[in-house]
């Protein structure tokens, strides 16, 4: 395999390994992604992020979660990489393009925000294999409240519990990433509502595991409360690794 230089990052804990790859492809196959991501015996992070060249942004970012597949989004490696980027082109605005977008990025003094556009709620869209109520998702386990779907990005499940420390969150996004009602698998989500403005959220995110922290997972879990009448549209999400300020605007689209 080639050198490659890279930059190690996180948001919240929610970490990153980062290669500049706009002078040349980076072609890694999913065995050595998961060799550099392996915590004892590579560099460790939850997501490799290849930065590319756009015709169309600012730069384009490609993601790979730890198992090797590629990601969809990922609201914290977004937060980075612009940071990077700003500081190479010294501006507080730009564009990262994605496999599912374009992102407009900003900064605000030691505050990177992202616009995730819009959450996606209506069933074909997230997907699920059957059409289903979005706000009220069964799936056979009787140990579970119904669950809230969406898409931003990728794929969220958001389930509403009394206490999401007690939760067993292994077990149940173990479980329900790969429940035949997400063709394309699915990141879990366990939370409570502590206030009417703070949630307190707990995440497996698909191809990777318990995570400390998941920007899109903290929209969609902003975006089902406020659908469920537990929020309006604002909230401090309370992550393991720290706090995410998530609004859900009025033109549908969540920062």
């Amino acid at each position: 395999m080639e050198n490659w230089s890279f930059v190690k990052m996180h948001g919240l804990g929610n970490d990153f390994v980062i290669i500049d790859a706009r002078n040349g492809m980076l072609d890694l196959s999913a065995t050595q992604i998961r060799a550099i991501s392996d915590r004892r015996t590579g560099v460790g992070c939850d997501q490799l992020i290849s930065i590319e060249t756009s015709k169309q942004a600012d730069a384009f970012m490609r993601i790979f979660n730890t198992d090797g597949s590629e990601a969809d989004a990922c609201g914290n490696g977004a937060r980075c990489v612009a940071w990077l980027i700003m500081q190479e082109l010294k501006r507080k605005h730009i564009a990262l393009e994605t496999i599912s977008g374009n992102l407009n990025i900003a900064a605000n003094g030691p505050y990177v925000t992202v616009d995730m556009g819009p959450m996606r709620v209506n069933w074909h869209e997230i997907p699920m294999a059957e059409e289903t109520d979005t706000l009220h998702v069964h799936l056979g386990d009787e140990s579970m409240p119904d669950g809230v779907a969406g898409n931003i990005g990728n794929p969220h499940i958001t389930f509403f519990v009394d206490n999401a420390e007690t939760t067993d969150l292994a077990h149940y996004g173990a479980r329900y990433e790969t429940h035949p009602q997400f063709p394309e698998r699915v990141n879990v989500g366990i939370a409570s509502i502590v206030d009417s403005a703070t949630l307190r959220l707990r995440v497996w995110e698909r191809g990777v595991g318990i995570t400390s922290a998941c920007g899109s997972a903290a929209c969609a879990a902003t975006v089902a409360a406020t659908r469920r009448g537990l929020l309006n549209r604002q909230a401090k999400v309370e992550l393991d690794g720290g706090a995410l300020d998530i609004e859900w605007r009025t033109d549908g689209h969540v920062t």
